[in-house]
């Protein structure tokens, strides 16, 4: 790995032609595995971490990061809120987007939510619900925000493997500037007409066990871009790369899309 720059990390040859993009917003780094297994199986990648605090900036610091760090057309791995960050992004910049494949994404339309929490919280105990809900993170204290991710994942992972846990650098500020606003344009339906006007070629893998609805994700995804693909992978969660049954389809389909 070469890292150039305080806020993009670099794996393998350079240009490079794959683009990660981490959850949050405001979680820098939880696709840090994911990125590194792509580099190991020959791919030249590049991991952005966003720093602004709108929308409409991320999309844009994620073009300058591509247009100076890339060799265009790409293609856009989008996790979690990667995955409307990586929407909006190919959306607006067709030019510089080869693929896009989405990952683990949030519903796109506000009527899927309702069951996220209700469900997240079914698989964790008493004990567990009260740590999580006492946990301050918004100040980015390394212990804690590892702890909450950790405890994130007993609800999220249907069957961890034995890989690492990466330090995520979770920043507070923008999460509390970005999350808002785009919660709203799912709300309001600018998030999915965004994805009607996406020209590349779109897949969209979930776990069946992702508290996050799949259905959520193919049925506003297909009827406002047809010719996207979804796939759901079996006894998988929200991070398909550290799923121990699901993790070799995930990257099985992830290298078919990317060649």
């Amino acid at each position: 790995m070469s890292e150039t720059k305080e806020n993009i990390r670099q794996y393998g040859d350079t240009p490079s032609r794959v683009v990660v993009l981490h959850g949050g917003p405001g979680g820098a780094g939880e696709v840090e595995p994911l990125a590194r297994e792509l580099c190991r199986r020959g791919h030249a990648v590049l991991e952005p971490f966003q720093t602004r605090h709108t929308v409409a900036d991320q999309v844009d610091e994620l073009k300058c990061q591509t247009e100076e760090l890339c060799s265009p057309p790409v293609t856009v791995i989008g996790w979690s809120w990667g995955a409307w960050l990586g929407c909006l992004f190919a959306a607006r910049y067709s030019h510089l987007v080869d693929k896009l494949i989405l990952v683990g994404s949030g519903p796109f339309e506000a009527r899927f939510t309702s069951a996220i929490r209700t469900t997240k919280h079914s698989r964790l105990t008493k004990e567990q619900r009260s740590e999580l809900k006492a946990l301050r993170i918004a100040d980015g204290d390394v212990a804690n925000v590892t702890r909450f991710i950790e405890l994130s994942d007993v609800a999220d992972t249907h069957s961890r493997d034995t890989s690492p846990t990466p330090t995520i650098v979770f920043d507070g500020a923008i999460h509390a500037a970005v999350w808002p606003e785009a919660d709203e344009m799912r709300r309001n339906g600018a998030l999915i007409k965004a994805v009607s006007g996406i020209q590349c070629p779109v897949l969209a893998i979930h776990g069946d066990y992702d508290p996050r609805p799949s259905e959520g994700v193919r049925s506003p995804l297909q009827a406002a871009l047809p010719s996207a693909q979804f796939v759901e992978l079996k006894r998988c969660g929200h991070k398909p790369w550290q799923e121990s049954h699901a993790k070799d389809e995930f990257y099985r389909l992830i290298e078919s899309a990317i060649i």
